[in-house]
This record gives structure tokens, C-alpha cells and sequence, in this order.
């Protein structure tokens, strides 16, 4: 299968690659650069001989792809910024049904624990249909890296959507030298035993076809080797934090990707954000504020947290007239339906708040539902108290994000269930996630915090939350692999 003629050195696999493109009615397309903890990690490889393999994610894509050899962008008159990237045009059924029927409809829901468990997940032929279409695209990456990689060459595959292409990619290249890395949570052995027998082997097979295989905090590689454990009656070592499996050993890591420090303080002082901050002032009107900043995903229990800031009004009326609410929830995923009906939900208690409590005088709630990356540093920047409470999170960058950015200093308020929580909580304000009542003392606990605890607080938050930059998160997992 190996093409010995190639050069990659190093290779990056995901979903969603470095760029996208879009197209006009007259067939032009426009390059649009990505950014996130991945692309700034990338930067960091000095070397020419690296390639990142992702999908097409729509016609506009699919369309760059054919315009270009085996799907080298970089090779195709595209300008991806120096980078080689080999975008696969996979099937559009098949990557509906593996995208949005197995990564997000199922591997998703299991490892966040969101399953309304008496009436899903239905494993059926409609399932098996789907599962099928993910083999054969996890396969699609697997064998574009092998035809794209030198031998020996280090290969980092990305997250769930990628599950079962670390072993794939074992058999047609032994040579290689194979990681994985989940950014979001892994389920425990008793709920990850929703799925059937035979799904679960291939999910935790898959990933042991890696070398190593890393995880934002040690809670989620435990939680693998817990289910490696129980479900295949593999070897455990817990002390040195590796899985043994017919013949082969594969070690966890722990990453806690951090916020990119120099980006956000830069990116915070251009003159879009001085221009949405002057604004949010103007609407807040010199109020204290609880700002939040998420995607509306099931995970991030949005809807919990607009509950609790009305439990704060209704328990302790003081904070009438005294405090605004700033949400920006964004909306995520609305091709599925449980996501267009949590996005309306958030909508209507939002709309119940201010029906309830608004004056002639005072907003209580600013609800944006429109992605504005500026508006969302403007927001971190005046924040008084930063409201970080999912469910789930295999990180969570917004808490990490926000003491980075802040001006004056904010309090925390954070899930004790996001990863993020596990080197923040000393200078965070832990919650439980459902609990409302205790969410809303958190947040009076918060907005009565002396304004020099604050401070304190933020500086440290700032340098715990920047301790791993996505360029060393990067090369640390890529010199562990080479070592």
C-alpha cells in the first residue's frame, strides 16, 4: 500500500481540515482559513513535509477537490498558507450518515452521557446501515494516510468522528508511528455498554491501534482503560497509564490543551471588539455582568443556566436592576432536531425572563444567537462573572478563554463536569451542573466577590489556563510519540 515516493513526515488527520471554501453563482470559490486549538498546534511542525488529511464538508468543498490532484489543495492553485492538505470528497450519503448518524448521533450522546435512555439509542437496521457508512469513512482516511505518509512517518488522528482509523491504518502501515486524541470525554465502562457488543470492541479496538492515545484530563484515559478493561479483558496499568491488547501496548496521555494566550490578548484590542464592547456598555448601562459564550449544544446546558440567573432574581431580589445577563448562545448542529428544539428552548425561557422581570429601565438578559467571534471577546473582556457549567465538556476553552481576556478581572463559575475543572477549580467557583438553586448561589457568591479577590483569582486562572499552548499541546504529543 505505501508509496515510498512520498515525503510526509508528519501527518494530521480530522473531520474538519485547516480551510473551507464557498462558492459564487458564477463558480468562484473563496478560501476561508479555520482557526481553533488544532490550527494553532499545526503551526508550531517546522516542517515542510506535513500533510493534513480532512473531508469535504459540503458542494463548495467537494468542488475544490475535484480541481485539484488526489485532493492536494495545496497542489490544486489553492493558497492554504504553505500547508500541503488533501481533502477526501467521501459520498454525501455516506458522510451524513457517518457524521451525523454514528459520530454525532451516537458516539457523541454516549460519551456525553446524554441519552434519554427509555427511548434511545435504537440499535436497528437504520443503525447498522449507518455504522456501515462509518467503517467506510473512517476507511477513507485510513488509506489516504497511508498513501500520503513516508515510512516511519508520525501520524496524529483527531477525535471521535476518527474512531476507528488508528487501527485501520495499523494494518495497512505498521511502519507508522500512530496517535489518537479525544476532545471530548470518554462514557464509563457501565454507560459505554449501550452500545453492542460488537460496536464497542471496534470503538476501543480502534483506538488501540494507536501507539498512544491522549485525553485532556486523566478522569477521561482512566475512564478508556476502565472499558478496555471490562469490555475486551485487556491489561491495565494504571501507574504507568497504558493498555495491553493482543500483543500490543498502548499508552495514554494526558493533554489539557490551553487557551492561545498571545491570540486572544491580541485579537481582544483590535477595533471589532472595541466597537462591540463600546456597545454592550451602552446596553448594560454600567450594570454588573454574567456573561456566558457557547454553541447550543446539549452538552453545555444552556437552558440550566438561564434558570439559574432567574432563580438569582426571583431568590434575591437585590440583584434586580443591578445585574444584566449577557448569553451569546450559538447555534450548533441544526440539521438534527434535538438541536433545533434545545435552540428554541433557550429562546423561550430567555423570552419568559425577560417578560418577568424587565423595566422600562433595565434589560435583564442580552440572548445573541448569531456567531460573532468579536462580540464574544468584547464579552469576555467586560465580564464580572464568567458562567462555565456544562454537563460534560472534554475541556471547555471559554473558561480557559476568559480570565485570559478579561480587563478587570472575573469570577468563575464552573462545572465540576468540565475537563477545564480538573486545573481551575482552586480559582474557580465549583458547581454541580443540574443543580440550579446552588448554580444561582454560585453566581451571588460570585458577583459579591471582593473586586481584589477577583483579580487574584483571575491572574491565576490566566496562567494555569495557558500553561499548555496549542502549539507545545501539539509537539508534546508528537515528541511522545517520536520518543
Amino acid at each position: 500500500m505505501a508509496d515510498h515516493t512520498t515525503t510526509a513526515r508528519v501527518l494530521v488527520a480530522s473531520n474538519r481540515g485547516p480551510v473551507s471554501f464557498s462558492s459564487a453563482p458564477d463558480g468562484t470559490l473563496t478560501l476561508k482559513r479555520g482557526g481553533g486549538g488544532l490550527v494553532s498546534g499545526l503551526s508550531a511542525i517546522d516542517d515542510p513535509n506535513t500533510v493534513w488529511v480532512c473531508a469535504a464538508l459540503g458542494p463548495a468543498d467537494r468542488e475544490a477537490v475535484g480541481r485539484s490532484p488526489q485532493g492536494r489543495l495545496d497542489q490544486g492553485g489553492f493558497d492554504v498558507g504553505g500547508q500541503a492538505v488533501r481533502m477526501l470528497d467521501i459520498d454525501p450519503e455516506v458522510f451524513d450518515h457517518a457524521y451525523n448518524g454514528v459520530a454525532n448521533s451516537t458516539l457523541w450522546f454516549l460519551h456525553h452521557m446524554l441519552y434519554n435512555t427509555p427511548t434511545a439509542p435504537v440499535f436497528d437496521a437504520h443503525a447498522a446501515e449507518q455504522w456501515a457508512a462509518f467503517e467506510t469513512y473512517n476507511a477513507a482516511f485510513a488509506r489516504a494516510l497511508a498513501a500520503e505518509a513516508a515510512p516511519g512517518a508520525a501520524v496524529l488522528v483527531q477525535d471521535y468522528h476518527l474512531t476507528l482509523v488508528p487501527a485501520l491504518l495499523r494494518e495497512l502501515r505498521p511502519d507508522l508511528r500512530i496517535s489518537y486524541f479525544l476532545h471530548i470525554p470518554w462514557a464509563p465502562a457501565d454507560y459505554f455498554r449501550l452500545l453492542p457488543d460488537a460496536l464497542a470492541a471496534a470503538v476501543l479496538t480502534g483506538v488501540l491501534g494507536a501507539d498512544r492515545a491522549g485525553f485532556h484530563t486523566r478522569r477521561w484515559a482512566e475512564a478508556f482503560a476502565d472499558c478496555c478493561e471490562q469490555l475486551l479483558d485487556a491489561k491495565v496499568d494504571r501507574a504507568e497509564l497504558s493498555v495491553s491488547y493482543q500483543g500490543r501496548t498502548t499508552r495514554l496521555g494526558v493533554h489539557a490543551l490551553g487557551a492561545d494566550a498571545d491570540f486572544l490578548r491580541e485579537r481582544s484590542h483590535r477595533a471589532d471588539v472595541d466597537e462591540r464592547l463600546a456597545a454592550l456598555r451602552a446596553a448594560v448601562g454600567g450594570r454588573r455582568t454574567i456573561v456566558r459564550v457557547d454553541r447550543t449544544e446539549l452538552s453545555k446546558n444552556i437552558v440550566r443556566g438561564l434558570q439559574a440567573y432567574r432563580h438569582l432574581l426571583r431568590s434575591r431580589p437585590e440583584w434586580r436592576e443591578r445585574v444584566v445577563h449577557i448569553a451569546f448562545a450559538y447555534p450548533s448542529r441544526q440539521d438534527l432536531a434535538e438541536y433545533r428544539d434545545y435552540t428554541a428552548a433557550v429562546r423561550r425561557i430567555s423570552q419568559e425572563i425577560t417578560e418577568e422581570f424587565a423595566t422600562d429601565s433595565w434589560q435583564p438578559l442580552i440572548l445573541q444567537v448569531e456567531d460573532d467571534f468579536a462580540r464574544s471577546l468584547a464579552a469576555y473582556r467586560l465580564a464580572d462573572v464568567a458562567l462555565v457549567n456544562p454537563i460534560r465538556d472534554g475541556m471547555n476553552l471559554v473558561a480557559k478563554e476568559v480570565p485570559v481576556v478579561s480587563d478587570a478581572g472575573c469570577a468563575l463559575v464552573l462545572s465540576r463536569e468540565a475537563g477545564a475543572h480538573a486545573e481551575l477549580a482552586q480559582d474557580a467557583l465549583s458547581i454541580n451542573p443540574y443543580d440550579v438553586v446552588g448554580t444561582a448561589e454560585a453566581l451571588h457568591q460570585a458577583l459579591t466577590m471582593p473586586p481584589a479577590e477577583r483579580r487574584e483569582r483571575t491572574e491565576r486562572l490566566a496562567a494555569a489556563a495557558t500553561a499548555l499552548s496549542p502549539q507545545q499541546w501539539f509537539l508534546a504529543q508528537l515528541a511522545e510519540l517520536s520518543a
